[in-house]
């Protein structure tokens, strides 16, 4: 009696998501969207120190099972604040990384291959891309930027640099390289495919933001999101902002009446997003592209010496409302003449982001081959 055929295995894929700020989530999570639904079956291993309820809410409630590793492979930058990175700790980080960069490579090689996934894909992380390559196990890059750009950006100089630098260079020499749009240059990169903007923007929902709120229709709504970094503002010392309600997630205790916290209303991110009348960010991937893609004017503050900014800048001018403010005005809360010339500014057609289908079936050719 021959026995019934099997059902086929279902498709792995191994996700390492870095925690260095929201925007690698933002870009991800509509990729793995996009590929559930070409394989509804599909096992998924994420591995990111981002807490798990920060990829349910982004991935959404009908996404289904995943298992998440709650771990870093990658730091990306230390930080002093949202702008601010502190370049003595990132050296050091980096060289304590890469003290014994073999061996962490055998350990994550040992791990992948123990794991056995199908396919690997990495934002922006390199290790997993060094330890894919060595099991054999396909293995896609995708990101605006790459550790391995900003490092020669920052270090290149330093004469401990090169050994590094050249460990993270073949480490994503390894993999193709997704660049999505808009992205730094990356002439580092040996093997990178340039694909659309990702992003899925929320669903507007200003009338009912309003009344949650208890604002009139005529007051303007203003989101301060700095991409999941801390960003100290002195609210103490701001004047009052007669017809605005500036949002401020995370703020907890309301310190005035022109100030709330949208924490705890039932709102996405996104959702809020694509609900207020402008946002105020710094040069991050995730706020500018969902911002465009929503029509939400944006004000942006430069963060000092970061390199991607530039092409997210240009990007951001040319698809959105956008209009850059310094630090000193923001220290003083004068946003209204800057929010009046951002809002005189024509409209913008907004921007196609059909990265996240390119991506996934690229992902999902790579999975049924």
């Amino acid at each position: 009696m021959s026995r019934p055929p099997q059902a086929p295995r279902p498709a792995h894929l191994f996700v390492d998501l870095s925690a260095h700020g929201l925007g690698h989530l933002a870009q991800t999570a509509p990729v793995l969207q996009a590929l559930r639904r070409r394989h509804p079956g599909l096992r998924l291993t994420l591995r990111s120190a981002l807490p798990n309820a920060h990829l349910r809410a982004r991935l959404g409630d009908a996404f289904g099972t995943f298992t998440h590793l709650e771990a870093a492979s990658d730091f990306g930058y230390v930080m002093h604040d949202a702008t601010e990175i502190d370049l003595a700790a990132s050296a050091a980080a980096y060289r304590a990384a890469h003290a014994d960069w073999p061996t962490r490579v055998a350990a994550e090689t040992a791990f992948l291959a123990d794991l056995a996934p199908d396919l690997v894909l990495s934002d922006v992380a390199y290790l997993p891309l060094a330890g894919a390559a060595r099991a054999g196990i396909p293995a896609f890059g995708m990101c605006s930027l790459n550790w391995g750009e900003l490092f020669a950006h920052f270090f290149a100089h330093e004469p401990w640099a090169p050994p590094i630098q050249a460990q993270i260079d073949a480490a994503y020499a390894g993999a193709p390289f997704l660049r999505l749009t808009p992205a730094m240059p990356m002439p580092r990169l040996a093997r990178s495919l340039d694909l659309p903007p990702v992003a899925v923007p929320g669903r507007a929902r200003p009338a009912e933001l309003r009344a949650v709120l208890g604002c009139a229709a005529d007051v303007c709504l203003v989101l301060v999101a700095f991409g999941g970094f801390a960003k100290a503002l002195p609210l103490e010392d701001w004047p009052e902002q007669n017809g605005l309600r500036i949002l401020i997630p995370g703020l907890g205790q309301n310190p005035r009446p022109d100030v709330a916290d949208p924490a705890t209303l039932d709102f996405s991110f996104s959702d809020l997003l694509a609900s207020v009348d402008a946002v105020l960010t710094k040069p991050g991937y995730g706020t500018f592209v969902e911002a465009a893609c929503a029509g939400i004017p944006v004000l942006y503050l430069r963060r000092p010496d970061w390199p991607e900014q530039d092409a997210l800048i240009d990007w951001l001018h040319a698809n959105a409302r956008a209009l850059e403010i310094d630090a000193a005005t923001l220290a003083r809360g004068t946003l209204a003449p800057a929010l009046q010339r951002l809002w005189q500014q024509a409209p913008r057609p907004r921007p196609e982001a059909d990265g996240a289908a390119r991506v996934a079936d690229l992902l999902s050719a790579a999975l049924s081959a």
